[in-house]
């Protein structure tokens, strides 16, 4: 670490730690189904609490992560993550939101109270400048990079535990530093891989798969339709919305394919989530302007999401179709016509007895 980051990480430090000084409890709100990026940082804002001296701290979201890997994680670090919904947010005497950001619609954060600490890596938004403390840098991979800076800068080795978690939310959040990194991401990863536990990483990274995931991956391929260098594809309703980034994360990786789509509807919402490789666009950018106030949208780079009330289940389908042609428009996707990625005749074949 330069002196001049040094100084940074330690006036950031001392700024937060004021906003801890006479408190006694703490809620740390994260994403809806969060992410490893999510419970890593949370994880280690929790230790930095602690440490300096409030006692009561929970950690809580809008839903439960469904990603086996998600699961695996909260399992290996014994989080008791409570729901948002379940919970009287208003005994606790400051609330911080990690990776995640008030106003963005994924966090579900009580209308009636307001942030007093935002620390993220996302888009600064206009609701995040009215917090107290708000520590935004965008051009970070991840929000675990940022938390394992202030763990540095307070002189804190944080446990095995914690370390595991924070390696697995730069590795993830950055796809092994294949997308949105920077020189911060790669060295608080060099930092943190002695102290992490790589054997029980390696299990996490590779938790048993079950049943439904599979069913979801192939209804992904199944309704996938390319349009030139951007292939679109719907899960209908879902019962786990981070399925969607993991379909489209595969559909990425096909010869070719530049953007990626899968959309889906989660309770009276429409998800979308995006990925792309091309190096010269910014995903959070374009689905802004692909969704048009419609809901809410961001993201980074290579990999963005949003949210979209719906009045009914029935809205989903014209509503989709709009952003759909937006979308192919606005990534100069250039063939109108799609192709199916799994044709009905494939499929048809597969399912055909033999003689």
């Amino acid at each position: 670490m330069t002196v001049r980051v040094e100084k940074a990480a330690s006036l950031r430090l001392s700024r937060l730690s004021e906003h801890f000084q006479h408190c006694h409890s703490l809620l740390i709100v994260l994403q809806y189904f969060p992410d490893p990026d999510a419970i890593a940082s949370a994880m280690a804002l929790k230790l930095l609490a602690y440490r300096s001296g409030v006692t009561g701290i929970s950690v809580a979201c809008g839903s439960a992560p469904g990603r086996v890997e998600n699961l695996a994680l909260l399992r290996y670090l014994k989080l008791n993550l409570l729901r948002l919904d379940h919970l009287n947010a208003n005994p606790f005497e400051r609330i911080a939101m990690v990776d995640a950001q008030p106003g963005a619609g994924n966090a579900g954060l009580p209308p009636d109270r307001i942030a007093d600490i935002v620390i993220d890596h996302h888009p600064i938004r206009h609701e995040t400048r009215q917090v107290p403390y708000h520590d935004i840098r965008s051009r970070y991979g991840a929000t675990s990079t940022m938390l394992w800076e202030y763990l540095e800068a307070a002189g804190i080795r944080p446990p095995m535990r914690v370390a595991t978690a924070l390696a697995y939310g730069i590795r993830s959040d950055t796809s092994d530093f294949g997308r949105d990194s920077s020189d911060a991401d790669i060295r608080a990863l060099s930092c943190l891989y002695p102290l992490a536990n790589l054997r029980q990483l390696g299990r996490i990274v590779h938790a048993p798969l079950s049943h439904s995931y599979f069913r979801v991956m192939v209804k992904g391929l199944c309704q996938a339709r390319q349009y030139g260098r951007c292939t679109i594809t719907s899960l209908g309703i879902i019962q786990h919305p981070d399925s969607l980034g993991e379909v489209a994360d595969l559909l990425l990786r096909e010869q070719g394919i530049r953007w990626t789509m899968c959309h889906g509807v989660w309770r009276n919402q429409l998800l979308i989530s995006i990925r792309t490789d091309d190096e010269q666009a910014h995903a959070g950018r374009l689905l802004r302007r692909a969704v048009n106030r419609l809901g809410h949208a961001g993201g980074h780079a290579a990999m963005a999401g949003a949210q979209i009330p719906l009045e009914s289940a029935g809205e989903a389908g014209p509503l989709t179709s709009s952003i759909e042609r937006r979308f192919l428009v606005l990534v100069n996707a250039g063939n109108p016509q799609p192709r199916h990625l799994v044709t009905p005749a494939f499929i048809r074949s597969l399912l055909r007895k033999e003689p």
